[in-house]
């Protein structure tokens, strides 16, 4: 049959799947899989698992024992999907988070309803990432009822805790040999970066938790005692006037989206001290002590051009400063998690056939973008060594983690018309 005759036969076969789609977005954001804590990991996977067992693919479920995160009551689950007929060929590899964050406040819907209006989905996770993993799924089992004697193979997976590092996830499959690039030629990671854009990378970041300390004494008493949330107010003070200001001030040149992620960041996750937060059914008054104890957890994003023992040792200087100025202060910093920033060489083959896919069905050049947070890229390149790794997928990046999520359904189906394309490209 001739080429282009093929790619018409799927794309059109493809733009018949707007329901089909549909639904089996709203029947993935139904399944609340809401991390932390992590709840019906398992749930998802047999549902999916279920589903592409029709489709010929042979399905595995894989349990996280002892990473990260799992546990017997909140247990880490993962699925890996593969399709393939025996024809020597390339692997293509399609991998979507199954978590999503809490729903959170604000919703005029209910976040878990699925519930399709118009053009869109709504829902906790319609956007990151349950429309892409559903638009990835239907782009397969689209190309191999049109060919099922393809060359190579077809592998979908889903995978946990993305949200909060992805190491019971992809992180875990990546050191059990499961991106290993002698069995995975290409990735597509569908998370929402908007359907006309291709994303090479992130920027890198560095967690850490940061504690001052002092000494507790009766709080009518403050005198007797040394408030650690005082000296914590004094780096919170010196974070805002002096540090952020300094990297607001720094800018990459790599292609980072939205506009003013291009620049370095710093933002408290949280912060933690005195007395503990009495348990819910306690309705007494809190006990008057002068805290010894306080703690806050920073998220710094930084650039490419950055180096991330200078961006170690600007945070250590900082409270190295305030030990000079303030009598008795005490400090300990601990690293929680950093991962470097990672780009993929545009001229990488899946690089260069996403493009030619999106130009063919959209009828424009892609944008070349750089996500402003890690995604599980960072896994596939530092454990699996697998560098020929993008982001593609449906939705509006600014959506994520927002109330009323949602994403577009005829989004899903051109942006399923690329990843459809891009399979024909790679294995025919």
């Amino acid at each position: 049959m001739n080429t282009d005759k093929k790619h018409l036969d799927l794309i059109n076969f493809i733009g018949l799947q707007r329901e089909n789609i549909q639904q089996l977005a709203t029947d993935l954001i139904k399944i609340p899989t809401e991390n932390p804590p992590g709840n019906n990991y398992r749930e998802i996977c047999e549902f999916l698992a279920n589903r592409l067992k029709k489709s010929g693919f042979a399905t595995k479920l894989i349990r996280a024992k002892g990473a990260l995160g799992d546990s017997e009551k909140y247990p880490r689950w993962n699925l890996i999907a593969r399709h393939e007929t025996g024809v020597k060929g390339d692997c293509i590899h399609f991998n979507s988070h199954t978590d999503v964050v809490e729903a959170g406040h604000g919703w005029t819907i209910d976040p878990f309803g699925g519930l399709a209006i118009e053009d869109r989905v709504y829902g906790r996770g319609a956007c990151d990432m349950k429309g892409g993993l559903a638009t990835s799924i239907v782009a397969a089992e689209t190309f191999i009822k049109l060919n099922p004697k393809h060359r190579g193979a077809i592998e979908i997976s889903a995978t946990t805790d993305e949200e909060s590092g992805g190491f019971s996830g992809v992180a875990f499959l990546a050191e059990k040999g499961y991106f290993d690039p002698n069995k995975v030629n290409h990735v597509i990671i569908p998370e929402p970066l908007n359907k006309d854009r291709i994303c090479l990378g992130h920027r890198g970041v560095w967690w850490a938790e940061i504690e001052t300390k002092g000494k507790i004494a009766h709080g009518s008493m403050p005198f007797l005692g040394d408030s650690a949330i005082r000296h914590m107010s004094a780096v919170l003070t010196e974070m805002e006037e002096n540090l952020v200001p300094l990297l607001l001030g720094r800018k990459s040149e790599m292609p980072v989206v939205p506009d003013q992620a291009k620049k370095a960041s710093l933002n408290i996750n949280s912060i933690h001290g005195g007395e503990k937060e009495q348990v819910y059914d306690y309705e007494g008054l809190p006990t008057p002590c002068v805290p010894d104890r306080c703690k806050i957890t920073i998220d710094r994003r930084f650039l490419i051009e950055e180096n991330l023992q200078d961006v170690k040792n600007e945070i250590k200087n900082l409270m190295e400063k305030l030990k000079t100025k303030r009598p008795g202060f005490q400090y300990d910093i601990k690293d929680l998690f950093e991962v470097l920033p990672t780009m993929t060489n545009k001229n990488s083959k899946i690089v260069r056939v996403v493009d030619n896919s999106i130009q063919k069905i959209l009828k424009r050049k892609p944008e070349y973008v750089i996500s402003p947070g890690t995604y599980d890229q960072k896994h596939i390149d530092r454990i699996g060594q697998l560098k020929n790794c993008i982001a593609y997928g449906p939705g509006i990046l600014e959506l994520a983690h927002q109330p009323d999520e949602w994403i577009g359904i005829d989004d899903m189906l051109e942006s399923c018309k690329v990843m459809g394309l891009s399979i024909e490209k790679i294995l025919n």
